[in-house]
């Protein structure tokens, strides 16, 4: 089977197409035919080598992926043979709230990704898929989907009538547009590209901010809602959280989702958190309940994923690249396999 490897290191130059003997599921595990997998911002730190999981090489990259189930192993009762899945990030975190122990087997590292035609896994670290999706439409589920659906939904609690600040157009973002639509919320929407406000707002954003023309993007939002939003979905991390917090109204919920801009806040004053009464919380994506939930609802609505481009297998280095680029892209990036 064809698969990609990081060979001997990280960086994009060690990336390449390799020729690797197709898997055999054990007992408790299924076979899948990978069809197609997405990147995320966590893909682009593996790669680099600047996430600190515990990768051996040669490593097979991605987090996230989809496929169809070909075999099963001995004792398999949850998945069938024909079944459309995709696999859950962490593989054994499969309800309640996040555990060191359940956290560390992470599809992508430090357990071996999906860039590959075949991957086995076990039957409880997949889920099926909703049927209307296409496989590259389900492949962007299980990290930036389910990140958006559990901080909003199912840890931030979030209602009709509630207003959600949301930072850039990427993958996190623009499911959290979605989502939140789909509660009944209203949604802000920053970007420093009035051209993507225009889509976000075609998406059906309330309102948005270009943060280049306005610095001062917090004030903004409280002044667009008289007093504050109640949820921020962070992705920027050390140079946007302050402002978040600004943003919030009184008893508002920041969610730490991402790191873009950095991890490391110098000399933070707390006081602002406690003013604000708020709720700050890390994300460590969601459980296979969350990631089952957010399908039927998915199904339900009928929403469709929204792709910016797709790339076959062997240009995976041009995937990337656009990844660490930030700027040229709306929603996900998707590689067939």
């Amino acid at each position: 089977m064809k698969a990609i490897q990081l060979t001997n290191g990280f960086g994009l130059e060690e990336l390449t197409m390799t020729e690797l003997d197709k898997p055999t599921p054990g007992p408790k595990e299924v076979l899948i035919r990978m069809r197609a997998a997405s990147l995320n911002y966590r893909d682009l730190m593996v790669l680099s080598g600047v996430m600190p999981v515990d990768i051996k090489f040669p490593f097979i990259p991605l987090s996230d992926g989809a496929g169809e189930v070909v075999a099963v192993g001995q004792g398999v009762t949850r998945i069938h043979v024909g079944d459309r899945v995709a696999g859950n990030l962490q593989q054994r975190f499969l309800a309640g709230n996040p555990r060191a122990e359940v956290l560390a087997d992470s599809l992508g590292g430090p357990l071996n990704g999906v860039a590959a035609e075949y991957v086995v896994l076990h039957e409880d670290g997949v889920v099926p898929i909703p049927d209307h999706l296409t496989y590259e439409e389900a492949s962007t589920l299980p990290i930036a989907a389910l990140t958006a659906w559990s901080m909003l939904i199912e840890y931030g609690g979030l209602q009709a009538g509630d207003t959600v600040l949301l930072q850039g157009t990427g993958g996190v973002s623009i499911f959290g547009l979605q989502f939140s639509l789909m509660t009944g919320a209203r949604v802000i929407i920053t970007s420093s590209s009035n051209a993507k406000l225009e889509r976000a707002k075609a998406l059906g954003a309330w309102q948005t901010i270009n943060y280049s023309e306005v610095p001062d993007w917090d004030q903004k939002a409280l002044e667009l809602t008289d007093g504050g939003v109640d949820h921020v979905l962070d992705v920027g991390g050390a140079a946007t959280m302050v402002k978040s917090i600004n943003a919030l109204r009184t008893g508002g919920t920041l969610s730490m989702v991402g790191f873009l801009s950095g991890l490391t806040i110098p000399e933070y004053d707390v006081t602002s958190i406690l003013q604000k009464a708020a709720t700050v919380r890390g994300s460590q994506v969601g459980n296979r309940d969350h990631f089952e939930k957010m399908n039927r609802a998915i199904a339900h609505h009928r929403l469709h994923p929204v792709i910016d481009r797709v790339f076959p297998l062997d240009r995976i280095g041009e995937a990337y690249t656009l990844l660490a680029e930030g700027k040229q892209y709306f929603g996900k990036i998707v590689v067939q396999i």
